[in-house]
């Protein structure tokens, strides 16, 4: 039995999509990267957001045959509002993924996770034979944590031990990432906290190191994937 209509029917994008035109170029490059039968893995953001209305219209168009995998809560109502037919990876292996990033430096290597879902969108990567990676030129850096902290999702009760190891890693700064629209701290999916770390030098190492921190769930950190990099 259908719900008929509801919430998920008027959901809209929670922010001002900046430089859309461009996006949406790329959104249609995304889509026709797509055939009949292939299982997608879809990270976050706005991007993808574009990407997903403009894989509905090739769906509807050609009367294609796909399943995504989301990333994140926001992305999978997305595709219930489009219709867009979905499944896990307890059951299906992505042919590809595509996402967004918050930097991207001369090695391709990645920070992700300002939305939050880097856990998610690191198991779609690792789980897929290809990834494209869709930015802007503001997200192009020399150096890796030029712009924005690494993000690094932790277990509640292992906050202040995680901020005392990041600390000794090298981080100049670490803060919990507070939440809008709610009071306290950002709760990820998992129903963890995230602690954005600043350093002045990220290391090869500092994703494995981060990771072995005890009661740190995954980071930011994406580096040394082979990634495809979209420009927009």
């Amino acid at each position: 039995m259908e719900w008929g209509k509801n919430i998920i029917d008027s959901l809209k994008w929670s922010d001002t999509i900046i430089n859309r035109e461009g996006k949406e170029k790329v959104a249609k490059e995304i889509a026709a990267k797509m055939k009949d039968g292939q299982i997608i893995g879809v990270g976050s953001g706005s991007t993808v957001y574009l990407a997903l209305i403009a894989i509905t219209e090739r769906i509807e168009k050609e009367n294609l045959h796909i399943q995504v995998i989301p990333s994140s809560l926001e992305i999978l109502m997305t595709c219930i509002q489009l219709r867009i037919p979905q499944t896990t990876l307890l059951d299906k292996k992505p042919d590809w993924t595509f996402d967004g990033a918050d930097e991207v430096d001369p090695q391709r290597s990645l920070i992700k996770g300002r939305g939050g879902a880097m856990f998610k969108e690191k198991l779609l990567i690792r789980n897929s034979t290809e990834t494209y990676i869709i930015v802007d030129e503001s997200k192009f850096v020399a150096q890796l944590g030029s712009k924005f902290p690494v993000p690094v999702e932790v277990f509640p009760t292992s906050l202040l031990y995680a901020e005392k190891e990041l600390i000794a890693l090298g981080a100049r700064d670490v803060s919990l990432r507070m939440a809008k629209g709610k009071d306290g701290p950002v709760i990820t999916e998992n129903g963890n906290f995230i602690l954005d770390a600043w350093f002045d030098s990220i290391k090869n190492s500092f994703e494995r190191d981060i990771k072995s921190i005890t009661g740190v769930i995954e980071s930011g950190l994406f580096i040394g994937y082979d990634v495809e990099i979209m420009s927009i």
